[in-house]
């Protein structure tokens, strides 16, 4: 069975930081591309970061040398550490890989 299973999030302050993990099943964790996806309401989803298997990633311009994304093999999780955070990076973070979505975990970045 495969889950995803994020935790994390949180409330901060404008220019603080956060880390994000996707637990991930192994059949996921060793075979695909795994993704971080946000969400504001009334606003489709947005690919924020992702990581290959071989550690490959990639990056929306917007979080581009604030956000890195990394996988730890021996948590089979794929992290997503968020620096220099702005109020527009509040969403919900979902975690995919193929057809599989988490639940999500929500971020908000407030004074």
């Amino acid at each position: 069975q495969v889950q995803l299973v994020e935790s994390g999030g949180g409330v901060v302050q404008p220019g603080g930081s956060l880390r994000l993990s996707c637990a991930a099943s192994r059949s996921i964790f060793d075979a695909a591309t795994i993704a971080w996806y946000r969400q504001t309401p009334g606003n489709q989803r947005e690919l924020v970061a992702s990581i290959t298997p071989r550690g490959t990633t990639s990056y929306v311009d917007s979080v581009k040398g604030r956000f890195a994304i990394s996988r730890d093999n021996n948590k089979l999780a794929v992290l997503l550490q968020m620096n220099s955070l702005k109020p527009e990076d509040t969403a919900r973070y979902y975690c995919n890989s193929r057809a599989w979505w988490g639940q999500g975990t929500q971020v908000t970045v407030s004074s």
